[in-house]
Formats: structure tokens, sequence, C-alpha cells
């Protein structure tokens, strides 16, 4: 049998087709457009992202045989808002996970329902990219088009709505809505009425690794499958994409330098980050995780290549950073191109270049760029040792784990073994492999990853290289604060 993995990004839609033993066949790409209204603002049209799938699956299974594809799995971009009205028509551009209009709302729920009590509501703070607040934004904003909505869900809860007519998500996207009470695994009630939303406007809550339903027959018309092929409830990208990395059960650790960077720790018991720089959300092997999200990585490489130096020769411009550069950088990078969430929640925090010289060539800038967003996640990792949580090895995924300097910084700047999965397509194949449990081919999460999940390398640190970076972050790290007071005015 085959699984259709889908990992519905910010850029595009990546497909993969994965037969029972974890083998890729193929894998089709689809782009769509993204908007910035305003400065700080993203947004994606919905019907964008189902045409961008509904073109994508029959390329995908071109020449197999269709009467044996069993089930389909998302993961997808979390937080983003999308309503849909009475008729099941999209009301307005969904507002994305990196979108920073909702300042003043996050800041309203921080300061006045509280820090403490939403944690004690949902397991987590508010933040600029969270759902709850995007609402809030609606109704003060666009009280017309609030009034209108019937049903609120998230981006790839919208293409399983499509695909099968059930309004469901999962408890690991749903997490990061700022709705769920995450220890209990239910709507939290308060949350509801503080942001004026009827129980009826949500969807179903499921297990990542559940079928919500199978195909509606105009759907599987459309596509050219069969109408029996289930859809799992899926997860959320960084859930799914360490499910693809066989991140599951209690201690295990993920690093994705995708769009944005995290790390991911699974846990089989539910904590709470009392400092509040972690998210504390369900997996989607049924327990639960916390996780530190920086908002640009990747992009902050592809930025600088694409937007400032103007070429898509990657490697290329990398070929320079030796191994003896590694440490001895005098320039630095603060990677908050969209501000930033983990550990700071700062919307209005901006990238910047400091301690150029007259010496200083693209190639200094280049490496800054790639130490930069590996700073930032060593901020996360240093949340998380205050909790206890000091992984000393981790998978890693995601766009930016193709580059083999990138590894080394990486490995060198978090001081931990980094450990490169055989099949490099993180949301997309954890997708595949939730599918895979719905339709019963492994009877767990864990054992499906433990069946299908492969190594094929890893990268340990130098210790000499270790500690010239020991000095390099203490410095990154003064660098925001001393910035910090500056960035509104700008």
């Amino acid at each position: 049998m085959y699984y259709i993995g889908v990992d519905l990004g910010t850029s595009a839609a990546k497909l993969l087709l994965m037969d029972e033993k974890g083998a890729i066949l193929n894998i089709v790409s689809k782009e769509y457009p993204l908007f910035f209204p305003k400065p700080g603002w993203a947004e994606q049209n919905p019907e964008d992202w189902m045409r961008a799938v509904r073109a994508g699956i029959p390329e995908l299974v071109s020449g197999i045989d269709r009467a044996d594809i069993a089930g389909i799995g998302c993961g997808g971009q979390m937080h983003g808002l999308v309503v849909l009205d009475e008729s099941d028509r999209v009301i307005r551009p969904a507002i994305l996970w990196n979108d920073g209009r909702t300042q003043v709302e996050t800041e309203y729920l921080n300061r006045e329902i509280g820090r403490e009590r939403l944690a004690a509501l949902t397991g987590n703070i508010a933040f600029a990219g969270f759902t709850a607040p995007k609402l809030l934004w609606m109704r003060k904003q666009e009280p017309e088009n609030f009034t209108r909505i019937r049903r609120i869900m998230l981006p790839k809860d919208y293409i399983n709505y499509c695909l099968t007519g059930v309004h469901a998500t999962d408890y690991s996207d749903a997490s990061g809505m700022l709705l769920l009470d995450v220890c209990n695994k239910r709507w939290s009630e308060e949350m509801l009425r503080i942001c004026g939303v009827a129980p009826e406007q949500l969807p179903r809550l499921y297990e990542s690794y559940e079928a919500i339903g199978t195909l509606r027959p105009v759907m599987a018309e459309a596509l050219g499958l069969p109408e029996t092929v289930r859809v799992a409830a899926g997860a959320g990208d960084n859930a799914a994409a360490a499910i693809g990395c066989g991140v599951v059960g209690q201690g295990g650790c993920n690093i994705s330098l995708g769009t944005s960077g995290t790390i991911f720790l699974s846990s089989e018991r539910f904590r709470a980050d009392s400092g509040n720089a972690l998210h504390s959300f369900v997996h989607a092997d049924g327990g639960w995780h916390f996780m530190g999200c920086m908002l640009s990585a990747a992009s902050c490489n592809k930025w600088w290549m694409d937007e400032i130096l103007r070429t898509r020769e990657y490697s290329g411009e990398q070929a320079g950073i030796t191994e003896e550069r590694l440490g001895r950088n005098h320039v630095y990078y603060l990677p908050y191109l969209m501000g930033e969430r983990a550990p700071h929640n700062d919307p209005d925090a901006r990238s910047c270049f400091i301690g150029m010289t007259m010496d200083t060539g693209r190639e200094t800038m280049t490496q800054a760029v790639l130490e930069g967003v590996a700073f930032g996640l060593r901020d996360s990792l240093e949340a998380a040792k205050k909790l206890g949580v000091c992984p000393s090895s981790s998978m890693l995924c995601g766009g930016g784990a193709k580059s083999p300097i990138w590894r080394r910084i990486l490995a060198n700047i978090l001081n931990i073994r980094l450990t490169i999965p055989e099949t490099e397509q993180g949301p997309g194949y954890g997708g595949a492999i939730l599918a895979a449990v719905a339709c019963g081919a492994y009877p767990s999460v864990r054992a499906a990853a433990a069946a299908l999940v492969h190594v094929t390398g890893t990268v340990e640190p130098d210790p000499l290289i270790a500690a010239r970076y020991e000095e390099k972050y203490r410095n990154y790290r003064s660098l925001y604060p001393a910035l910090r007071d500056i960035f509104p005015r700008l």
C-alpha cells in the first residue's frame, strides 16, 4: 500500500509518496504566493494551498496503481487563522504564523488576562503568531468579517476539510492556537469566552494518527483516487517533522532548519515552562513536547542570498567558510527579519549586522548569517537547560540542514551531536507515517517510526571550536538587550 504525505509550507506544498516500508517513490512541489500587505504582516490565500494539492497529487501518483493508495497525512504550517462563512467560503486571506500585527492583542492577553492565568488555562502565554490574538485583532479591526465566521481552522485543517468535509484538527496543531487546554487536551472554555468564539465554530479534536474520514466523492474524482482513501488528522509542521525524524517518546530532540527554526523536545508527560520561553504543546505521538521557535532561520539565508547578494549559488557562497574560520568571526547577525518569538517574544525586533570593518567581505557576512541563526537556536537550548532538559544529541532536518558547513556551525555552537536522517523530508514524511498508522499499517506512531526512520550520519562538535563559540555566544546574547529599546523606534 501507498501513503501520501503533504508538507503544507509557507512557500510551497511539498507532496511525497511513501510505500509501507518507508521508501519515498516520488516527490512533487507546488509553489504559491505569499503576501505582505503591510510591514510585519504575512498572508496567504487558502484556495492557493488547495489548488497546489489538487494539482500535485495526480502528478505525484502518476504510474502508480491508485487502488493501492490507502491514506493521506498532512503536516502544516501552524497558527494561521483560516475562517469560513456559512457557505464554506473563505472570508479573508489567512493570517500566517509569522505575522506580527497582533502586538496590541498579545500585550492585552499577557498583561490584562495575565501570563500566569494564560499558562494555567493553556500551558502557554500569548505570542504574536498564535491564533487567539489574531481572532481578537479580527474582532476589533474587521468586525463585519468576524460576525460572518462559522468555521475556524488551521492551514492543514483547511486541506483536510476540502478533502473530507470533516471539520477537524489535531491536538499538536491546536496547541498553538492559545485556545486549547494543552494539559487536558480539550478546548478552554474561558479562552473561547475571552476571544468571543463559540464552541461550534471550532473543529473536533483528534490525535494526529487518527483517521478523520475518507475522501468526498467529488474530491476523489478530482484527484483520481479511491473514495476509500483515509485522511489522518495530521499534525503541526514541527510535530510532523519530529515524527519524520523518529523523535518520539521520552527525551527525544529534533532541530529544524526550515523557514523558521525550532528545537523540539519530546516528553511522555506534560510540563510547562514557567519562564515562558518555550512552548508546551501536544506531540503527534500522543505525548507532549517543549518547543522553542525562532521566526526566521533558513529564510535568513534565503533573504541574504536572493535579495542582497542576488544569487542562487548557495553552496558556492559558503565554499570559502572553512573549518579554521569557525568561531573566529568578528561580525554578528541578529536573525529577526520578522520579529522574534523564542525567547524574546518581541514582534518589533529587527535583523541587523554588527561588527563590520573595512576588511569585511561577503564570505564573512554569509558566515555571520549562518552563525546568527545557530545562536538563535542556542537561546532556546539554554531555556531548555534551565528546565533540566539537557540533550546531548539531536536529529537535524529542514532545508538548511543540507548545508555541510551550517551543520558544522550548528553542532559547535550548540555543542551537541547532530544526527542526520536518511529521509530529509520532515513534515511530509511525518505526515505519511501518520497516514500509515491511521490506516492500521502500524499499531502506533512509535512502532512506525522505529520501523521506517533511519539515519545516514552524524556531526560531532569539536571541543576547540565549541570553546571559541562559547565566547562568541556571550557577545551575541548581549546584543538584543542593548538594542531592544531601539527597535520600536525604527
